[in-house]
């Protein structure tokens, strides 16, 4: 399964034997399990998809007494609600977020009883207005805090997830609050929710977890000499990000709805998709790219299942619309159902019952893309859609360079018979879909990399703005 979230032990300390950290690596974000040592545990940042979670506590034998959220999350669906109602759990949360459903609300210092452990509630805002870091302690001892998306390692979270107009006040409240944990004492861990492989802010290839003497010496942003360095430094490294942030944080703040089964993604038939076409849905092809390419129904969505699929889910089409969806037999669909779901995507259609060979014998068409290795490429001109972060690190000279998230609203700029590349091919060929969908024809998709092309047609990669034709 492509993109389940994976549990491991931090090799920490405590944390070597009482806490799991549950990595979802397509959202870059970390969730913790953490056994209090009486069948009991305590989850900090879990996502409503919850399987993982439910498969470390059952090896434990643990039930989930209390869990405990760090702020609104915008990049997933909180699993707090489902696991009050599932096993009874107590929901700890900033009292500032007044969420509209039951939980404990913690203000600045408000302490926990775990049952021998203790959580302590530490006002830490900045990535939101209401994030809490959650201290846990054993006695007076400081075993590790749960910071969420203020200190994370080697940066902190962004601040502009309120709007363009409280992007600096908030970054100027996280340095405050990288500040406050810093006094914390050096052998405390560092918990983040946040890691990399998040938009909301993390470098990319560092680890997951730290602790505080480690982040004075190394955090970048903790050596700011002062707030408006630091505050520069934090808006610097801002990229975009998806468009459906923009609207989870409220979804946590009422609850998401409480499921009491699995989530269907029923069969339809040749026929029902193509009403669900003519009727303003959308399918959404999940096959691998080279799949894609051989052949695919016109207007489809390319979105290859695998750990980013969610982002571009939730970063390309809307929620509000019907979503049928294409698949090989081998694909589980309860790894599609989950990923939309944890993101709040629930008005799944179905799937095409017997894939494109169903959708050919119902006598219906197919459009082809073409896929090709750089050194067929020809002339054509070169349309880069990868983050701005990783056009700046290396790019093919001249390329035209479109960020993916935002290729729908700039398709007209798109030059004509493209060859369009990411990293290895899939974003690429989710970027001719959208092209295809807004009526470009003869378009290529690379199969690899702007390393590869540059070896191929022996050039070297430009970097920064350096001789880009955006």
């Amino acid at each position: 399964m492509p993109a389940r979230i994976r549990s491991r032990e931090d090799p920490m300390g405590f944390a070597d034997k009482h806490l799991i950290e549950l990595l979802d690596e397509g959202l870059g974000n970390s969730a913790y399990l953490v056994d209090l040592g009486d069948g009991r545990a305590l989850a900090v940042d879990a996502s409503r998809d919850l399987r993982t979670l439910r498969e470390a506590a059952e090896r434990r034998g643990l039930t989930v007494a209390y869990a405990a959220d760090t702020h609104l999350h915008a990049d997933f669906l909180s699993g707090a609600l489902q696991l009050a109602h599932d096993e009874g759990a107590r929901v700890l949360a900033s009292a500032a977020g007044n969420r509209t459903f039951p939980h404990t609300p913690l203000a600045d210092g408000d302490e926990t009883d775990l049952g021998g452990l203790t959580v302590r509630a530490l006002a830490t805002p900045g990535h939101t207005d209401e994030h809490l870091s959650l201290l846990l302690l054993d006695g007076d001892r400081e075993l590790g805090a749960f910071t969420g998306g203020s200190m994370i390692v080697n940066s902190a979270a962004r601040t502009d997830l309120l709007g363009a107009d409280r992007t600096d006040e908030l970054a100027r409240a996280q340095y405050r609050s990288l500040r406050r944990l810093a006094t914390l004492p050096d052998h405390t861990a560092v918990w983040p929710t946040h890691g990399a492989g998040s938009y909301c802010s993390a470098p990319p290839g560092s680890e997951r977890t730290s602790t505080i003497g480690s982040q004075k010496q190394t955090n970048p942003l903790l050596a700011a000499p002062d707030e408006d360095t630091f505050v520069h430094r934090l808006l610097a490294g801002l990229g975009s990000y998806p468009d459906y942030f923009d609207r989870l944080a409220e979804a946590n703040r009422r609850g998401p709805a409480v499921l009491t089964s699995a989530p269907p993604l029923p069969a339809l038939d040749a026929g029902q998709v193509k009403s669900l076409l003519a009727d303003g849905g959308h399918v959404v092809d999940a096959r691998p790219a080279a799949d894609y390419a051989a052949g695919h129904i016109p207007g489809s969505l390319s979105v290859p299942l695998r750990e980013q699929f969610a982002t571009w889910l939730g970063w390309l089409l809307p929620d509000t619309v019907p979503l049928a969806f294409v698949t090989n037999d081998d694909q589980d669909p309860s790894e599609i159902v989950w990923q939309a779901y944890k993101i709040g995507y629930e008005r799944l259609a179905g799937r095409l019952s017997g894939g494109m060979p169903a959708w050919l014998a119902a006598g219906n068409g197919e459009t082809a893309t073409e896929f090709v290795t750089p050194d067929r490429t020809g002339s054509r001109p070169y349309i880069d859609v990868r983050q701005e972060a990783e056009f700046a690190a290396g790019h093919v000279p001249g390329a035209v360079h479109i960020e993916l998230g935002g290729l729908a609203a700039h398709a007209a700029d798109a030059p004509a018979r493209p060859v369009v590349a990411c990293g290895h091919g899939e974003r690429a060929m989710t970027a001719a879909s959208l092209l295809e969908r807004a009526g470009k024809t003869d378009i290529a998709v690379l199969k690899g990399g702007p390393a590869d092309y540059a070896a191929a047609h022996g050039r070297r990669l430009a970097q920064g703005s350096e001789d880009t034709g955006s």
